[in-house]
């Protein structure tokens, strides 16, 4: 019998994984002695490498949370490398028992952090809120088939009910990035499906094709113009950060009245040299 080729990245790592052997107590404590006595780094290594398929089955309780598995077998197996370092083989107990705590703690962590770019874990309350709300809520609507109120989860719980508002609003607002892929498995992200209301890129191009021709011209019509009218177009009409007529009037020492005088008289210019100058240009007061 054929047997299926192995295509997800996730079922390929337990491939690799489940080629370790669970150790048994006896040689798990040894190992443990070992690092214990002697910082012995392979000793470590197979501590880790037998307990990495529990962080996965570990991961999988999370998994609700719409992060990749991937992602937190990875938090998890950090966990669990430092639940190594700190492994006291004459407790009594298995490393797993030990450092399920800290398997859960950086996936738990891991989870917050991402979440959201505002805080929710923040105290010990809100990281039992944020981790208990969706599994409460689940629990009472299979009792009462409908949605629960917020006192009857709090009462569950044993917290108040203004806590569970607070965190529901949170979980309901949580950050994404655009650049995420709607799918695991697809290319696609949430940024190819926003709706562009701008310009077509047609139009776009035709209107920048426009205004370089209009400026084209209006640098050949400025050459007609004498020292102050020229001075005024390119400060007024052709500047990004345009001039005010008082500042040009300070700058020549005349009027703001006479500045738009002045102003006036190149624009009609320009309008002779330039005829449909009229509708592209606009006077800008003040």
């Amino acid at each position: 019998m054929d047997v299926p080729a192995v295509t997800d990245t996730l079922d390929i790592y337990m491939s690799e994984i489940n080629r370790f052997p669970v150790l048994s107590a006896e040689e798990e404590f040894s190992l443990a002695v070992r690092l214990v006595k002697y910082n012995d780094m392979e000793a470590a290594t197979k501590l880790v490498v037998s307990n990495l398929r529990f962080v996965v089955k570990i991961a999988h309780e999370y998994r609700n949370y719409g992060l990749k598995l991937s992602d937190l077998v990875q938090e998890g197996n950090i966990g669990l490398m430092h639940a190594v370092k700190k492994f006291d083989p004459y407790k009594g107990y298995r490393l797993i028992s030990y450092a399920v705590w800290w398997i859960r703690a950086y996936m738990q962590n891991y989870i917050i952090k991402s979440w959201s770019l505002v805080k929710i874990g923040t105290t010990q309350t809100q990281r039992k809120l944020f981790f208990k709300l969706a599994e409460a809520k689940k629990k009472l609507e299979g009792l009462s088939e409908k949605r629960p109120e917020f006192a009857e989860i709090a009462e569950s719980i044993g917290v108040r009910p203004e806590e569970i508002e607070e965190m529901d609003r949170r979980l309901g607002g949580r950050d994404l990035s655009l650049d995420a892929q709607v799918t695991d498995d697809g290319v696609a992200t949430h940024l190819d499906q926003l709706i562009y209301e701008g310009e077509s890129q047609e139009t776009e191009l035709i209107r920048q094709e426009e205004m370089a021709l209009v400026r084209r011209h209006i640098a050949g019509a400025l050459a007609k113009l004498n020292e102050k009218e020229s001075f005024i177009i390119k400060n007024r009409i052709m500047a990004e950060d345009p001039m005010t007529l008082q500042a040009i009037g300070n700058y020549y020492r005349i009027t703001r009245e006479r500045a738009r005088q002045i102003e006036k008289q190149a624009v009609k210019k320009l309008a002779l040299a330039i005829p449909y100058l009229g509708s592209e240009t606009k006077l800008i007061e003040g």
